[in-house]
């Protein structure tokens, strides 16, 4: 019985991901609701739909910077609260929360009303300033609960040895952070490239990914569309593989010696 429902459950959740898979191969005119045959041409021509490759690299754009740009501040932050004491240390945790719970329609209208306020002319650099903002949140989370797992006196072992600050933070301290730095920056990406309520909010007539399905779902998504959504989908799974591969033949490795 818990086989079966397991199995329920596993198709409900790959149905979506084998349709646009399935209709990024359809022979399509106007609409591709309807599946007319196949044919590799929405492939070879993924940017034969008008706006859909612009509003996908708008979205790798503000993705990019995004997560390059939460996860240094993030990470500096995550250091500082999980090594140091300060006044207001609680309150600060605090408030690095709320964005994580407070509602994305409130956010995005907040910080839309600021940006009005302000005078900023919404585009691009407004999608990156909000998304920011919320990524931070999610990679201190993830660099801070690194930094609590990391013995504090393997550093002291790198300053006893008279490595200056510098030294033992780039030979020492991150290297063994990597890992949750890299998860925190793989999050930030995601939540970044998918996210379409803060945007729709905040980019004025930038256009992302996410507002192009968005629109385009009125009068039928594109197969080019499905295209990219497909190639994402497959470029997610071969990293999953290639990290869980490189982290067996690294456990192999460690369990040989």
């Amino acid at each position: 019985m818990l086989g079966i429902f397991s199995a329920i459950v596993l198709v409900y959740l790959l149905i979506p991901i084998v349709y646009t898979i399935v209709f990024s191969f359809n022979d399509y005119r106007r609409t591709n609701i309807v599946w007319r045959g196949f044919t590799f041409d929405n492939w070879l021509g993924v940017c034969n739909a008008q706006g859909v490759c612009q509003a996908f690299g708008n979205s790798i754009l503000i993705a990019v910077v995004s997560t390059v740009v939460a996860t240094a501040i993030g990470t500096a932050a995550a250091i500082a609260l999980a090594r140091y004491r300060f006044r207001f240390k609680s309150a600060t945790t605090l408030l690095i929360f709320l964005p994580m719970a407070t509602p994305e329609v409130v956010l995005g209208a907040g910080l839309a009303a600021q940006f009005l306020t302000a005078g900023i002319q919404k585009g691009i650099l407004t999608v990156i300033l909000a998304h920011v903002m919320f990524c931070v949140s999610f990679v201190i989370v993830t660099v801070r609960a690194r930094v609590a797992s990391v013995d504090p006196s393997i550093e002291e072992a790198g300053r006893d040895l008279y490595g200056s600050p510098a030294q033992v933070f780039f030979r020492i301290t991150l290297p063994l952070l990597a890992p949750g730095i890299a998860g925190g920056a793989l999050l930030s990406f995601a939540l970044s490239f998918d996210d379409f309520i803060i945007t729709n909010f905040n980019s004025g007539p930038a256009t992302t990914f996410p507002k192009f399905i968005y629109t385009a779902a009125a009068r039928g998504i594109p197969a080019e569309a499905n295209v990219i959504a497909s190639a994402i989908f497959i470029l997610a799974i071969a990293a999953v593989l290639i990290s869980q591969i490189a982290a067996a033949a690294r456990r192999k490795r460690l369990a040989s010696r």
